[in-house]
Formats: structure tokens, C-alpha cells, sequence
């Protein structure tokens, strides 16, 4: 079934499961139980593929580094969380904050802007600026699905333009693999990754939106829903569902707590990451002192995981430091914030290791590989080649739940494609790419970086899935007209007019609409 139609099955499968019964663990399993049996139709086989695509997270030729840290990064934020809560710094941070940040505006507005600035990965971007953000939001009522709508949109839509970041420098080296390979000199592959940068519509338009959405009060369908119950009735969301990140546990009130008790361990975390991303890039690009070079082969997870230990022993500290004045202090909750905090990750762990089952599975199927097949065996006109590797790399991506797994199908096979056919395309068709494969991320349930924002937010997964679709599906049809006008006309001028005109258009009926529903509670 490798290779086949077949392959599609178990990703669509559990992609509509997650629809239909709003579970996401079943889903995901069904899905991988109907990969299981599609890769091996033997029960022998069967069960070796059940067990592997779950061993792989812990051993993949040796100890799975990669998938071990992040779980471990995941878990020690939700320590410093609970250290966070115990030591009154929530509380404090969240007063401080709302005396300065006085609307909901300026609310949504600080998160947008946060997950623009913190760029460096998308997986910490949406931890980290959750952690940041949320004392604030859910003290001017802002729905956690309206939290968790501008963490997932501002930080892999920013990766993914970043030079700066592990996206662009993954994005960078492989650009630069498909250069050489074709021996296109006419650019080098960092001048090749900017100019790709303006073309690269969803971005544009994602981030447009979000920053729209965040200065209006203009909510669409589900979310309408949510910001509605947060603004009216303090809900800000639905205790009856799992929320992955929420603490169960209450910790005694006090009033010790300081904004440093939660500014501190933030602070420290972000600083130990990113020092650690320059220096592990350092050794691993062989003491080379080039920006580009350490980004390109920096260890994001080990990075985390310093970054995560550091930050835990700081939220700690400061905890013990309240121990003469602070008369609710008890050693015993030391130990309880540690397990509160590993506690209220586990849904967000749990729901990682199976999507990472379910993608081992998928690319054992080669799901990606028949999808960009069914391209290449067409004989298509060259002007519509940007359009129609949008729509494809985002339902790779969609299928799959990742960007990174199209990125790596299908830049390849576009760059081949595209030399071959008119190579003033090149850059704009690798740009649909990048821009399809981001969009299916974001649509796709089984995503873990829709799943990281739905835990950094304190979000119920599939309300975020569900309040998200419409902008993410509103933006990609914005960049799919600009990457059908950009192929025909291959001018990214006309192309980019065209795009900005429909925002614009768009942004307008949408201000119409809000005065309109304004105006008669007047």
C-alpha cells in the first residue's frame, strides 16, 4: 500500500475522527491502527508497526534526543507554571500588567506583537509567549481560543520568513542543497531565501489578518462564540473539556507574590535558550564564527531543555526565597507544584506521541511521496505550477501534520520541476511551498505546533482547530490568487498589488459589518 492512494487514508481518516467526535487521542489512534494495517496486512507485521512508531519517539538508532527533550521541555514548563501560580507571580504580573495594558486591545495587541518578536522557533514561540501572555488576556477576558488563534499564527508564519530562526536556517541549507544541485548560480542560497520572503502570500495575509482581528473587535463564527462567553460571562473556556497546560490544583492565595516571581524564569529561559542555540550551533558547525552557519546547525531541543532547566530552577528559588515571610509556605507544596506541573502537560504530551506515531506511520506509507507524484505525472502549464504547489504542499502538510515533512518533499522536487520548465518560477514556485506547507499546518489537527499553541494558550485543541480554520482558510485563498497571478504574470509587483487590494476590500466589508452590529445596541 506504500506509495498508493491507500496511503491517504489514515491521516484523512483521523483528520475527520478529530471532526466528527471532537477526541483526539481516539482519532489519532484509529488513525494509526489503519496505517498499522496498510503498511504490513499481516498481524505479525501489524504489531511491530504499532510498537515502532511508538519506540521511534525513544529510539531511533540510538536515543531519540530530539523527541526526549522536547517532552521534557514541554513538562518543565508546565513546572514553572505551577511555580509560577504558587509563588503569587500569575497574580502579580497579571495587576501589574492590567494597570498598564488597560483594553482587551492593547491585550490581543501585546500577543500578536510578542509572537512576532519571539522568532526563533515556532515550538518556543508558542510555549513562551503563552506563558507571557495569558496572566494578561485572561484578565481583559480574551477567550483562550482567541489566545491560542494569534500564538499559532504569528509564530510559524514569522519562522518560516525568519533567516534568524531554526526554520530559516533549515529553510536556507536546503535551498541552498537545491541550488547546487542544479547549478544555479544566480543566486546564493540566503539572497535566494529574502527575495523569497515578499512572495510568500499566506505570511502576508496571515499576519495581516491577525493584526486586524487584534485591533477590531471582528470575530467569525465559532470564535464569535467564544469571545462572546469570555467578554459577557467571564468564560474564557469550557472546564468540561480537556485543557491541556491548565492547572488542576489550587495553591494557597497570598500577597508575596512579585511580577519578577513570573518576569525571572520567563527572562532566564528565553536568554539560556537562545545562548544555547549560538553555542551549539558554534561546535556543530565546527567553531565557525558565522550567524548563518550556527542557526543552520543549532540544537533547538537540547536548547530548550537548558532553557527549560534554567528556567525551573529560577521559578524554584524564588518560591524558597518567600519561606520567612511567606506564612502559606510549606515545603510539602514544593512537591506538589512539580507533579501539578508535570500533570497538566500530559494531555499535550499524550496527544504529541501519537501524532508523532501517526506521521512515523504516514511516512512508512510514503503519503507525501504519492501526493507529489500525482503533480508530476501531469503535464501542466508552467503559469500554474506556483498555484498548484500551494494547494499541494498544503495538503501534505495537512495530511501529514507537517510543514517540515512538505518542506522536505517537495522543495526538491519543485526547484527540479521548475529549472527544467522556466527557471524565472524557481523562486516563486519554492515560495508556494513554503506558504502551502505553513497554511496545512495550520489547518491540520494532528499538527504538533497547533497542538503546542493550543497548550501554550491553555486551550481546548479542537476549539482552536475549529476557531482557527476559517482565518487560516480566508488567508490561503488571499496567497492562492496571489501565486495564481504571480505564475501567470511572474511579477511579484502585480501579484502583491492584487493580494494587498483583497485585504484591503476585505478589511473594509469586515469594519462595515462590526459598525453594523455596534450601532444598534447603541
Amino acid at each position: 500500500m506504500e506509495g498508493t492512494i491507500f496511503s491517504i487514508v489514515p491521516p484523512l481518516l483521523a483528520i475527520i475522527m478529530v471532526l466528527i467526535t471532537k477526541r483526539v487521542i481516539l482519532s489519532l489512534g484509529i488513525g494509526i491502527v489503519s496505517a498499522a494495517i496498510l503498511a504490513s496486512l499481516s498481524p505479525t507485521g501489524f504489531v511491530k508497526d504499532i510498537f515502532a512508531s511508538f519506540a521511534t519517539t525513544f529510539w531511533d538508532d540510538g536515543i531519540n534526543t530530539y523527541n526526549i527533550f522536547i517532552i521534557l521541555f514541554i513538562l518543565l514548563l508546565g513546572v514553572i507554571t505551577a511555580f509560577v501560580s504558587l509563588s503569587g507571580g500569575s497574580r502579580a504580573f497579571a495587576d501589574w500588567a492590567v494597570k498598564r495594558i488597560k483594553t482587551r486591545r492593547g491585550a490581543k495587541l501585546l500577543t500578536a506583537f510578542l509572537g512576532v518578536i519571539i522568532f526563533i522557533d515556532d515550538y518556543f514561540n508558542a510555549l513562551a509567549v503563552g506563558q507571557i501572555a495569558r496572566p494578561i488576556s485572561d484578565k481583559h477576558r480574551i477567550s483562550r481560543a482567541k489566545l491560542a488563534y494569534f500564538i499559532d499564527s504569528t509564530s510559524a508564519p514569522i519562522c518560516v520568513v525568519s533567516p534568524v530562526s531554526s526554520w530559516g536556517a533549515y529553510l536556507i541549507a536546503l535551498i541552498g542543497t537545491i541550488l547546487a544541485g542544479q547549478s544555479v548560480l544566480e543566486y546564493s542560497p540566503l539572497s535566494a531565501f529574502m527575495l523569497m520572503v515578499p512572495m510568500n502570500f499566506y505570511v502576508i495575509t496571515t499576519l495581516s489578518i491577525v493584526f486586524f482581528v487584534a485591533i477590531s473587535d471582528f470575530d467569525l463564527f465559532q470564535m464569535k462564540k467564544h469571545e462572546t462567553l469570555a467578554l459577557e460571562k467571564g468564560i474564557l473556556y469550557d472546564d468540561s473539556k480537556k485543557i491541556p497546560g491548565e492547572l488542576k490544583e489550587e495553591f494557597p492565595a497570598h500577597q508575596h507574590g512579585k511580577v519578577r516571581d513570573l518576569v525571572l524564569p520567563i527572562i532566564l529561559l528565553i536568554v539560556s535558550t537562545i545562548i544555547t542555540m549560538l553555542a551549539t550551533g558554534y561546535v556543530n558547525a565546527g567553531y565557525e564564527l558565522n550567524i548563518w552557519k550556527m542557526f543552520e546547525n543549532t540544537d533547538v531541543p537540547l536548547s530548550l531543555l537548558t532553557g527549560g532547566i534554567i528556567g525551573t530552577i529560577a521559578a524554584v528559588i524564588l518560591y524558597v526565597s518567600q519561606s520567612g515571610k511567606n506564612e502559606t509556605f510549606s515545603p510539602s507544596l514544593i512537591g506538589l507544584a512539580f507533579w501539578s506541573g508535570i500533570k497538566s502537560m500530559m494531555p499535550a504530551v499524550f496527544i504529541l506521541l501519537f501524532a508523532w506515531s501517526l506521521s512515523f506511520l504516514i511516512t512508512k506509507l510514503e503519503t507525501g511521496d504519492y501526493l507529489a507524484q500525482v503533480v508530476t505525472a501531469f503535464d501542466l502549464p508552467t503559469g500554474l505550477l506556483p498555484f498548484l504547489l500551494f494547494i499541494l504542499a498544503a495538503f501534505i502538510a495537512f495530511s501529514t501534520g507537517s510543514s517540515w515533512g512538505s518542506f522536505g518533499i517537495l522543495l526538491p522536487i519543485a526547484g527540479e520541476i521548475m529549472i527544467t520548465a522556466d527557471i524565472d518560477l524557481l523562486l516563486p514556485a519554492l515560495s508556494a511551498v513554503l506558504a502551502g506547507s505553513v497554511f496545512g499546518d495550520h489547518a491540520s489537527p494532528i499538527s504538533d505546533s497547533t497542538i503546542l499553541s493550543s497548550t501554550g494558550a491553555g486551550s481546548n485543541h479542537i476549539d482552536h482547530v475549529i476557531t482557527q480554520l476559517p482565518y487560516a482558510i480566508i488567508s490561503a485563498v488571499i496567497a492562492a490568487v496571489g501565486f495564481l497571478i504571480l505564475g501567470l504574470t511572474e511579477s511579484v509587483a502585480i501579484s502583491m498589488v492584487a493580494v494587498v487590494v483583497i485585504l484591503l476590500v476585505l478589511f473594509v466589508v469586515w469594519s462595515k459589518r462590526i459598525k453594523s452590529t455596534v450601532e444598534p445596541s447603541k
